[in-house]
């Protein structure tokens, strides 16, 4: 790790970045970015505390206790790294419980079936739902099954498109698990299976949050593997009856306090002006979420430790967001803008990428936000993190991007992401020590640039229209 820090902090010494129009002179720019990425690469501190929010902390979906005890270590570590203005806004959360799931197969060849409840899901009855399954291969193949679906369970047999870029994938099929219930529910089914959302499987089952619409009945909604999913299509393919019994003990408790984690580092000559960066604390229930989003979470809190440690104070103030609540609700995102959105936010970076290699960073904003943040990201060449590139910063920053500030997320390699996205399998070991560090030192650079320069990042575009 040494030696990478001093190869890649010589690298930027050497080639220092174009300036550009109202960038700081290299003195004050390429030197502590240098820094920063140096410091970033020779520091273990991140991957140290991502093993122990992992490994001793655990799962931690909204209302749970483990939540609740993620949110007292981050601010004990974050005093301990002697940042600014530590607090907490206090968030009521949705608080809902899965309960004991099974599930099995009658026909045509008895045998178990593997469930987890999506997020949010409700019950089923005492004694579980027996009922004949139809199936789908998309949201858009539906409306076909007519009387069908009636009285049925269906399959959305949605598969990730193996080809397509991985988050692109996710969202070709995000809407049979998001939306599906309730459509199934609107032609009379009686509930739902859902094929886990990856592209590689061993069986492994992917839980995520289901949206109910108003005035649509609730119907019980599981994901099921891959592989059985694909099992049961074969049998529907061939025109053989499918029946499954389905039972769900799932449980919406009242709400539950929890908090959004803040902290700052001052700017020393325009406090009022902010560059946020941020990650969500939360996961969900079955995983401890080394990758979504312990992650973001530790990369988030070393790039502040790292300005203090070195004592690197840029003209704005740098702000630490840990929200609460993204997995199922969004209400940390939420109640943040409802207190600050008022504030002067510069920019807002969003980490929720994964583990994986720094890659570049998406960005929604407008053509000259765009501009000026490929200025900006330019000394990240040395990290192969300069690419930018128009798209989604993140959902945590949805309020804040309606608005009309300029949103980055750091992209990551996400090859094998979704192999374990939601599920039991996203534990600490998968994690690599070195790609964790290198996504440190990419949003240092980063937070550092835009906290600094004289110009700040151009806004976004507010979205009139789109306003919760």
């Amino acid at each position: 790790m040494q030696t990478i820090a001093v190869l890649l902090t010589c690298a930027a010494i050497q080639n220092p970045a174009a300036p550009g129009a109202g960038a700081p002179a290299a003195a004050t720019a390429v030197e502590p970015t240098s820094i920063l990425i140096g410091n970033a690469l020779a520091s273990d501190r991140a991957y140290e505390r991502l093993r122990y929010l992992s490994d001793r902390i655990g799962a931690r979906l909204a209302g749970s206790p483990n939540l609740e005890a993620a949110v007292q270590w981050a601010l004990a570590e974050i005093r301990r790294d002697g940042l600014e203005r530590v607090r907490t806004d206090p968030v009521l959360v949705p608080h809902w419980v899965r309960g004991t799931e099974s599930a099995r197969l009658l026909n045509p060849l008895p045998q178990p079936l593997p469930v987890l409840g999506l997020g949010g899901t409700v019950a089923t009855p005492a004694g579980g739902i027996t009922a004949p399954v139809v199936g789908v291969r998309s949201m858009a193949e539906l409306p076909a099954l007519r009387e069908r679906a009636r009285g049925a369970i269906v399959l959305f047999n949605c598969a990730m498109p193996p080809a397509a870029p991985p988050f692109e994938a996710y969202d070709k099929v995000y809407d049979c698990r998001s939306d599906g219930a309730s459509a199934a529910a609107k032609l009379g089914a009686v509930a739902v299976l859902v094929r886990s959302l990856t592209t590689r499987s061993l069986r492994t089952l992917h839980t995520g949050t289901l949206w109910y619409e108003d005035k649509v009945k609730k119907i019980p909604a599981a994901s099921i593997s891959v592989e059985d999913a694909e099992l049961i299509q074969r049998a529907l393919d061939r025109d053989e009856q499918v029946r499954v019994k389905l039972e769900l003990g799932a449980r919406q408790l009242p709400e539950a306090r929890s908090a959004n984690v803040i902290a700052e580092w001052r700017g020393r000559e325009r406090p009022d002006e902010i560059v946020l960066i941020g990650a969500h604390l939360d996961s969900w229930d079955v995983s401890p979420g080394a990758q979504d989003n312990g992650a973001g979470v530790v990369v988030a809190m070393e790039v502040v430790s790292l300005l203090r440690q070195q004592a690197l104070r840029p003209r704005r103030t740098v702000r630490l967001v840990l929200f609460t609540n993204e997995e199922n609700g969004m209400r940390g995102a939420h109640d943040y803008f409802r207190r600050h959105g008022a504030e002067h936010h510069v920019a807002a970076i969003e980490l929720d990428r994964g583990a994986g290699r720094p890659v570049g960073w998406s960005v929604d904003g407008s053509e000259a936000t765009l501009d000026r943040a490929r200025e900006l990201a330019h000394p990240l060449r040395v990290l192969g993190a300069e690419r930018v590139e128009p798209g989604f910063a993140g959902v945590d920053l949805i309020p804040l991007t309606r608005a009309g500030v300029a949103g980055l997320e750091l992209e990551a390699e996400a090859d094998h992401y979704f192999d374990i996205h939601h599920s039991a399998a996203d534990t600490f070991e998968k994690v690599d020590r070195l790609d964790l560090a290198l996504q440190a030192a990419a949003a240092a650079a980063m937070v550092w640039q835009l906290a600094e320069v004289v110009d700040p990042l151009p806004p976004g575009v507010r979205k009139k229209d789109d306003q919760d």
